[in-house]
């Protein structure tokens, strides 16, 4: 069977998940869930990954998180790595802990993180564990309600923000308990993006180019991206009379469609991996309220043959 592909850039937001080969537990001890979280811990310390949402089933798990280095393959790594080898070493076992690749959909997440937080924050009602979504322990749902205290690296405002409140989220999550409802996954296009036609048709176009077609591929190819020193020429002649300017739609355009590596875009304009990236999420911002500067960004995008804003 063909491997779903593997879209990844900066500030992506994910469905992430991933079962036990053979549909076996992944988890058999309190130990070994607080083992996992500790792990999702160090991959937002080490890698910049934010996790939004998260739910350890007895055999699979459940992850809402964003990747502001454009990194999911790095994350991953660690954490199913990392994990496995603790697994297999406190059980003197050796092999595969998971089943095959992890599986990752690319959502649109101003118009599904809502309903995928209570999607996975309702999975151990769905299946009969609990009778609510806060007698769970493994999920993040208490946080969520104000009923445990959110742990430093889960980042529940970007959800919350939706609501008036807390309470306002919890009757969101509470109003589907006793409704049959559709899984919204199954509507992600060819298992791997979940958005809006104009979100699919854009990310196809920025990152994939023709690759959606073939469905071989092992994963998602950043195909005719601009190189670093292609962008910078390209902006240097589109702002020819702003240096300030032309260095931060620069580092934006290199940060999120070069693909170069967050350190490689930073050693290029003298900056740490941490400014490269306030300094795109700021261009990025400012593009929301600037027309000039969105028509700016779009003109130079649609040369380089990537879709900004």
């Amino acid at each position: 069977m063909a491997r779903p592909l593997r879209i990844e850039y900066p500030d992506a937001y994910y469905h992430v998940t991933s079962r036990g080969n053979e549909q076996k537990e992944i988890f058999k001890s309190r130990r070994d869930r607080e083992k996992f979280l500790g792990y999702l811990e160090s991959a937002a310390e080490r890698y910049g990954a934010v996790i939004h949402v998260f739910c350890l089933m007895s055999n699979h798990y459940h992850l809402l998180l964003e990747t502001p280095e454009g990194n999911l393959s790095q994350i991953m790594r660690h954490v199913n790595g990392a994990y496995t080898t603790y697994f297999n070493v406190k059980r003197k076992r050796s092999g595969h802990l998971f089943q095959r690749r992890y599986k990752a959909i690319l959502i649109e997440a101003d118009e599904y993180a809502t309903e995928l937080s209570r999607y996975i924050h309702l999975n151990p009602v769905k299946v009969g564990i609990v009778a609510k979504p806060e007698e769970y322990e493994w999920s993040s749902y208490r946080q969520y309600t104000g009923l445990t205290g959110a742990q430093a690296w889960l980042k529940t405002g970007f959800i919350l923000g939706f609501f008036k409140n807390r309470d306002a989220y919890r009757q969101y999550v509470e109003d589907i308990i006793h409704q049959e409802t559709a899984n919204p996954l199954k509507g992600a296009i060819a298992g791997t993006i979940l958005g809006s036609s104009n979100f699919v048709k854009k990310v196809t176009r920025a990152c994939l180019g023709e690759a959606q077609t073939d469905r071989n591929l092992p994963a998602a190819k950043k195909l005719s991206r601009p190189t670093p020193g292609e962008i910078i020429d390209m902006v240097s002649r589109q702002i020819p009379k702003d240096e300030k300017l032309a260095k931060k739609v620069s580092i934006f355009f290199c940060h999120r469609y070069s693909g170069a590596r967050l350190r490689e875009v930073g050693e290029r304009f003298g900056m740490s991996d941490a400014a490269v990236t306030q300094s795109s999420k700021r261009l990025r911002a400012a593009c929301d309220n600037d027309a000039e500067l969105r028509k700016l960004l779009r003109k130079i995008g649609k040369r380089l043959g990537v879709v900004p804003c």
